[in-house]
């Protein structure tokens, strides 16, 4: 099999290593070579978090180069525009709506760009945005949003539904465990 690229991204303190973690440990489990590399910035700050997945029969690097991403998972709609470079010809985004203003946004000297997602729909690239956050509350938890992202991008993989609730329930807490099969549920079950 060849290399697959996912490129996971967000703000510090939404869960995306953890997300990644929970993909890294699934695609292990399937019997893949996997490499997981993790890029906390200034995540403290509510900077951006960037982690390189990627998966196959052998894969020598972690970390994926512009054009080559076969899928870019985001949890805010500003990450998503930043790293497209990053994204295949063919590739897919799976989002959430979500905006979180960064610093410029915040002290008023710029404004958050409008339309994001129909932006970067008209550009013919394969977009599933979502409103994360709204189903990470249906679930029980607004800090689910990961969880309902990783449903929403299982969607896209020929691995059974057995498969991804065994590796939660390897990552997830067993107090946490309901609500993040909740979550799992929404985003998988997602209807535009």
């Amino acid at each position: 099999m060849e290399t697959k690229n996912i490129i996971i991204i967000g703000v510090g303190g939404q869960g995306s290593l953890l997300a990644s973690k929970i993909l890294g440990d699934l695609l292990l489990r399937q019997g893949h070579d996997v490499k997981v590399s993790e890029v906390h910035g200034m995540s403290q700050r509510g900077g951006s978090v960037i982690t390189y997945v990627r998966f196959g029969d052998h894969v020598y690097s972690p970390v994926v180069d512009e054009g080559e991403a076969d899928f870019i998972v985001s949890f805010e709609l500003l990450e998503t525009a930043r790293w497209l470079k990053c994204l295949k010809p063919g590739g897919q985004i799976v989002t959430n709506t979500q905006q979180i203003d960064p610093m410029p946004v915040i002290t008023g000297a710029a404004a958050y760009p409008a339309d994001l997602a129909q932006k970067i729909k008209a550009k013919n690239i394969k977009i599933d945005a979502m409103d994360c956050l709204t189903l990470a509350q249906q679930a029980g938890s607004l800090k689910a949003v990961n969880i309902v992202l990783l449903g929403r991008l299982s969607h896209y993989f020929d691995i059974s539904e057995e498969a991804w609730q065994e590796v939660l329930t390897a990552n997830v807490p067993p107090k946490f465990l309901e609500l993040n099969r909740k979550a799992f549920a929404l985003g998988r079950n997602y209807q535009a």
